[in-house]
């Protein structure tokens, strides 16, 4: 009997990007926790990992891009590296490894400008530093949910809705919050970079991807494949990719494989 593989091996198969992205976020929170027992690396920490005005203009615009990778505490990393476990293998099945980590460094960095530009602009305050994955993760989700608007998610992790409503949701959240800080209240939440990585998600689905990477008729199916396929995609619109088997997303990460190699 074949050993069943284990969930890394099946993650790392159908998402290796990720799989590597999500590494790269743990090594870096893993650096942070350290970083209290060394003054050096603390520095190093803060100049490197967190990105604000105030570091753009002394010169490290690197932080548009490390900070969507860094994450100091706990809860913040596993909610991040939750979404982003949870959506991202159906989109980098779909895209691709290449295409997905773009599109993570796209929105996370975009996500980081919007940051600086909210902080400065909107808020009067161009020190304030941000960090973490939620631009990414924000304009991937919104990716997902232009993708299959009617796949079931879980709103705040309780509330079912179609995944483009609870998207919309979210980002409406992140309107009222961002208007809020610059009252000076609302919540120590980057809004600003939720926001502009959403943009982001949005912008690329609309004038890149969504007619790019479409599924369609992949070439030198046998008919029973064909059939096969089609059920496959017919049950992932109407019940959402997450409702998919394991050997079902192989044989459509397969059939994607083939495409590409046409």
């Amino acid at each position: 009997m074949d050993k069943q593989p284990s969930v890394f091996e099946q993650t790392w198969r159908r998402a290796p990007a990720m799989s590597i992205i999500i590494g790269i976020n743990l090594v870096v929170f893993l650096l942070w926790w350290l970083s209290p027992r060394s003054p050096a690396l603390e520095e190093f920490m803060v100049y490197n990992f967190l990105v604000s005005t105030e570091h753009l203009k002394e010169g490290y615009w690197w932080t548009l891009v490390t900070s969507a990778f860094s994450h100091m505490e706990i809860w913040h990393l596993a909610i991040n590296m939750f979404v982003l476990w949870s959506f991202g293998i159906v989109l980098e099945q779909l895209w691709g490894a290449r295409t997905f980590a773009w599109f993570y460094l796209i929105a996370g960095t975009v996500g980081s400008v919007c940051h600086c530009l909210a902080s400065a602009y909107l808020m009067q305050e161009s020190g304030i530093p941000a960090l973490g994955a939620s631009g990414a993760v924000s304009g991937l989700l919104l990716a997902y949910a232009l993708y299959f608007p009617k796949a079931k998610i879980l709103l705040f992790g309780i509330i079912p809705l179609p995944a483009l409503a609870g998207v919309l949701a979210f980002v409406g959240f992140d309107i009222w919050g961002l208007i809020e800080q610059t009252k000076g209240g609302g919540y120590s939440i980057g809004h600003g970079a939720h926001l502009g990585g959403a943009l982001a998600g949005a912008l690329l689905w609309f004038f890149y991807l969504r007619k790019r990477y479409v599924p369609r008729k992949v070439p030198n199916l046998s008919r029973a494949e064909a059939a096969e396929f089609e059920r496959i995609i017919d049950k992932a619109k109407r019940e959402g990719p997450d409702s998919l088997s394991f050997d079902e997303r192989q044989f459509v990460a397969d059939m994607q494989n083939r495409l590409e190699q046409r």
